[in-house]
């Protein structure tokens, strides 16, 4: 596939120079630090980014020599993984490889935070005509006609903040076994951070399990918590139109595109009420308090 690195006049030795294919990259310790204007996170150990799918092999390089990048989690569903093979399909002809590339000693983790118990929750706040039109579609290997019935009926109404609550309620498996890697070994050959987080367009399942972790290390301000989150609208402007299409196949309006009001705020307080905090939240899911003091130590500076 043909690369078309983006230009830019920010100094080529700069942390934050951009890469060539990919975007809504930032470094969260720094991110947050700057915001705060101060030093409360530890820097170089936490990063989130839109998908690596199309990055050159000068970005690759970057992440695995000079980020030394040690996890890539991808938060992808499996109807977006299937999307972007055959996008490339279309764009090399070459039907034999797939979407997903391999950075030498860098560990890959596929984690679904919209998984079968998340689809099943929004199944179910579907009418019983467009509920059993899903099934029937889905069985007989419609999935991509039953994706965009589910988008209309269910996600547009639910919204970008309804569907980061349902997310939290229903894929309490995919978090547990999230926030378990977070908590991993970080030694040697076990490496676990630095860490790459990533969804398609990280800006909401993404935006929602950094704000998890940094309202866990309980040093960050609201304010900060929502210039992070917001940051992700800008950056991703660059693709709008490419990510206007893909968004559309599932059924969804360009909302999608867009950081909503109140996202941070109301994910947080939906973590108070419910659970009793990000913590209550964690244990809930079966995260134990060692571990997510592991989790805090990583982030700390």
């Amino acid at each position: 596939m043909t690369s078309h690195p983006r230009s830019s006049s920010i100094d080529l030795d700069s942390p934050d120079r951009p890469f060539d294919n990919i975007i809504n990259f930032r470094d969260v310790g720094r991110s947050i630090n700057r915001f705060m204007g101060k030093k409360v996170l530890r820097e170089g150990v936490f990063f989130r980014s839109a998908r690596l799918d199309d990055a050159s092999e000068r970005d690759k390089r970057r992440l695995a020599d000079e980020i030394r990048i040690a996890t890539v989690v991808d938060l992808r569903s499996t109807t977006e993984h299937q999307m972007a093979t055959a996008k490339l399909h279309t764009e090399t002809g070459d039907t034999s490889t797939d979407h997903l590339f391999q950075l030498p000693g860098v560990r890959r983790q596929l984690i679904s935070l919209t998984g079968k118990a998340f689809e099943r929750s929004l199944l179910w706040r579907l009418d019983w005509w467009n509920f059993l039109k899903v099934l029937a579609l889905a069985a007989s290997g419609y999935r991509s006609d039953a994706v965009i019935i589910v988008g209309e009926q269910v996600m547009s109404p639910r919204g970008l903040i309804g569907l980061g609550q349902d997310t939290l309620d229903s894929s309490t498996a995919e978090m547990k076994e999230l926030f378990e890697l977070f908590a991993s070994r970080n030694e040697g050959r076990d490496r676990t951070y630095p860490v790459l987080v990533h969804c398609t367009q990280g800006k909401d399942r993404t935006g929602l399990v950094v704000l998890m972790l940094l309202l866990l290390t309980g040093v960050v301000s609201d304010d900060a918590l929502l210039a992070d989150y917001v940051r992700s609208e800008p950056e991703l402007v660059v693709e709008v139109e490419e990510r206007m299409k893909e968004i559309r196949k599932l059924g969804l309006s360009e909302d999608y595109t867009k950081c909503p009001d109140g996202f941070t705020a109301e994910i947080k307080r939906h973590l108070e009420e419910r659970y009793g905090g990000v913590k209550g939240y964690l244990r809930y899911v079966g995260v134990g308090e060692d571990k997510l003091e592991v989790i805090r130590e990583s982030l700390l500076a």
